[in-house]
């Protein structure tokens, strides 16, 4: 857990404005703590990321409580409005992968009207756990072909983040973001917590109660886990 605290990116949103250099750039919460223990290549792909940013309390907690960081949360939301705001004023490309072919429509409909300066491109790729050669060749040339400046990678955590990491060198594009639910909440098919309970850090519990099955596990059991993790952690930087 040290080695991602010390990974993550602390400084306010002013990034490589001009686009010119070629990023990874991810976000970790306390449900990316607790999968990267048991997945050494997602591991991995968050220790390789360019730019990993503090979405969620558990990363602002496990900073301060093991490193004494203090972070300003940073969302996948917030990383995406940043570069959309940046596009337009510069007239760029952008490029979504991930989700339906009905939640891409919805994005393209908002952010067209939003976000009229940026051009738009759109894949849907097959749902499935693990993609063959072909299917990420397949991803990789729709990618290509549209030459975006920023590529938007929606798949959830840790699929997006290990196959991003994986294409990387394949990809012609400026800046890769894994923002998983960002898709649905910009389209709409899922609702945000209110601004309050973001401020609070409750955004979590916002969603444990809007979708109770599919989040129990990830907050219920996962929250008490990662908690157990970082005293253990703790401990063991005092003892070492």
């Amino acid at each position: 857990m040290y080695n991602i605290i010390n990974k993550i990116w602390s400084l306010p949103l002013d990034f490589d404005k001009s686009f010119s250099k070629k990023l990874l750039i991810n976000t970790v919460n306390a449900n990316g703590f607790n999968l990267s223990r048991k997945d050494p290549e997602f591991y991995q792909a968050l220790l390789k990321s360019d730019i990993l940013l503090p979405d969620g309390t558990g990363a602002l907690i496990a900073g301060r409580f093991l490193s004494g960081f203090i972070f300003k949360k940073v969302s996948g939301y917030d990383l995406f409005i940043y570069e959309m705001e940046q596009l337009n004023r510069s007239e760029g490309r952008c490029f979504f992968l991930g989700s339906s072919e009905n939640v891409l429509n919805l994005i393209k409909l908002r952010a067209r009207s939003e976000y009229q300066n940026v051009e738009i491109g759109f894949y849907s790729p097959p749902y499935k756990p693990i993609f063959n050669n072909e299917e990420n060749k397949s991803m990789v040339a729709a990618i290509n072909s549209f030459s975006p400046d920023v590529l938007f990678v929606g798949m959830t955590a840790p699929k997006q983040e290990k196959w991003a990491f994986e294409q990387f060198d394949k990809i012609n594009a400026k800046h890769i973001c894994c923002i998983g639910a960002v898709f649905d909440f910009y389209a709409g098919t899922i609702k945000r917590a209110p601004q309050w309970m973001i401020n609070f850090g409750l955004e979590w519990f916002y969603r444990l109660i809007k979708e109770p099955k599919r989040m129990w596990r990830r907050y219920i059991i996962g929250n008490p886990q990662f908690l157990w993790v970082l005293l253990k952690e703790k401990i063991n930087g005092w003892s070492g």
